[in-house]
């Protein structure tokens, strides 16, 4: 079924010489299928554990109840409903296929939106269970379309072994995209053991790369070694700064950004990217000018803190009885009676040598080197609307010439895209004003989806429309 009036997107894809990849828009589960073959995996235990994880419900809450125990207001109206044909495409599969060509899309890679947060339930045995019943739930009413769609294999990472084991599952499967939690919250281990009560309520982020319980190498060579794209998408509501107990939208305002940088930065300043030189990262949703900030700010930083300029820095280098010199005869009153306190002010300490160097895993030796740890393995989701994506591709103000690798990702299926024939264009008017250029556009759009997808699964295309295109690009980028 498609609508009567002419597709916006539609006619922007027929213009173009190159196919479209969304590498972002959200299949909206239907429920009761979905609880079957949780039941088929868990049993009923399974599905009663499920139904009861939710914490206090907000809305039976007073707002005497809400300012006492400060709960994030939940989203709501999260999913459009002005066309009634959107919202069951986004639920029906079969509707969703038939529909591509007037929206605009050759492939599509869908996330879900119950199951974005299976992959973080806290209950160890039902986690598993959870993100198994969803992937086989997908590849049994999605396989049959997967010519034009693939959906994103919920795979849950509180320990390697437990990542591990769900990537070859949904190998088996037939999926070829990994979603991952940015995150995992673990409880701060002294206050658990004293107050086991608040466990669940103070916690840190453990991001894999950066002062983790697990070494999580081996889990990141199996995406490889499976030809699997990895992708996180992640919501940052309720970290401190996006816990409104009653404004959705200022909890919401760069929450996906918020969450995708503590991943980023984790694999960055861990070392991931330089062990792992195929592994290919997509950070959802976000935008692209936060991927901007990010890779200026660890160049800008290195330059200052680095191995080669950390010594500039050093309490060593002041003269001690020079500065006791200066403040005994220019600060007057200010000082009198405590000068003996001078050392402890100036900060004049040493720090363990093994915590010195914040940038040593890197392996870098030039600011250039950044460059090579970012740019190739980090991939930008950008939706329809946002008007900072031309940032991405702008070589003039990214530090050495660099172009971000931002995806079209246009969200397809939630409330910021009241119509669905309209993202697309919505995605190419930056080609329109001039602030993208057409080759820009086929990157945005195609090119830098199929390096996500398909450099470390060459197969990965193999079989829909995009066949010959994707080899293409792949054939170019080895000859280059």
């Amino acid at each position: 079924m498609t609508t009567a009036t002419p597709s916006p997107s539609a006619e922007v894809r027929a213009k173009l010489d190159h196919p479209i990849i969304d590498g972002d828009s959200h299949i909206v589960e239907f429920t009761p299928a979905f609880m079957d073959y949780l039941r088929d995996v868990g049993g009923g235990d399974a599905v009663k554990q499920f139904a009861a994880r939710s914490g206090p419900n907000w809305y039976q809450m007073s707002w005497e109840e809400r300012r006492r125990s400060r709960p994030m207001v939940p989203p709501w109206w999260a999913l459009p409903t002005e066309s009634t044909l959107d919202r069951a495409t986004a639920m029906l599969p079969k509707l969703y296929y038939e529909r591509l060509d007037e929206v605009g899309l050759d492939f599509v890679v869908f996330y879900p939106t119950m199951g974005l947060g299976f992959p973080n339930l806290a209950n160890d045995e039902l986690r598993p269970i959870v993100c198994r019943a969803f992937n086989k739930f997908t590849a049994d009413f999605y396989g049959e379309f997967s010519d034009r769609m693939t959906v994103a294999a919920a795979i849950p990472l509180h320990t390697p072994e437990e990542g591990i084991a769900e990537l070859e599952h949904a190998k088996s499967l037939g999926h070829k995209v990994a979603q991952i939690p940015a995150f995992v919250r673990r409880p701060v281990p002294e206050v658990a053991e004293k107050y086991p009560e608040l466990a669940s309520r103070v916690t840190w982020l453990d991001s894999y790369g950066i002062d983790s319980d697990y070494d999580y190498d081996p889990f990141w060579a199996k995406c490889i070694e499976l030809g699997f794209a990895v992708a996180e998408h992640s919501s940052g509501m309720g970290f401190d700064d996006r816990r409104s107990m009653s404004n959705y939208m200022y909890n919401h305002m760069g929450h996906f950004a918020a969450a995708g940088e503590v991943l980023c930065k984790s694999l960055l300043l861990g070392g991931v990217t330089r062990r792992f030189p195929q592994l290919k990262v997509a950070l959802l949703e976000g935008g692209a000018s936060h991927g901007c900030r990010l890779y200026a700010d660890v160049i800008a930083r290195w330059e200052k803190r680095g191995a080669p300029n950390l010594p500039h820095l050093d309490p060593a280098n002041l003269d001690r009885e020079l500065i006791q010199h200066l403040f005994e005869e220019y600060g007057g009153e200010m000082v009198a009676g405590k000068l003996d306190q001078l050392e402890r002010t100036l900060g004049l300490r040493g720090v363990p040598d093994e915590i010195k160097d914040n940038f040593a895993a890197m392996e870098v030796e030039r600011a250039e080197d950044f460059r090579d740890r970012f740019i190739p393995h980090f991939y930008f989701g950008c939706e329809a609307d946002d008007p900072t994506t031309a940032w991405a591709f702008d070589d003039r103000v990214n530090p050495f010439n660099a172009k971000l690798r931002a995806i079209m990702s246009t969200d397809l299926g939630h409330w910021d895209v009241p119509d669905m024939r309209t993202a697309v264009a919505e995605a190419h008017e930056p080609v329109d004003q001039g602030l993208m250029s057409a080759d820009d556009f086929r990157d945005f759009a195609f090119t830098n989806q199929v390096t996500l997808y398909a450099s470390t699964n060459p197969h990965f295309f193999e079989g829909t429309p995009l066949e010959s295109a994707a080899a293409g690009v792949l054939a170019a980028n080895a000859e280059g």
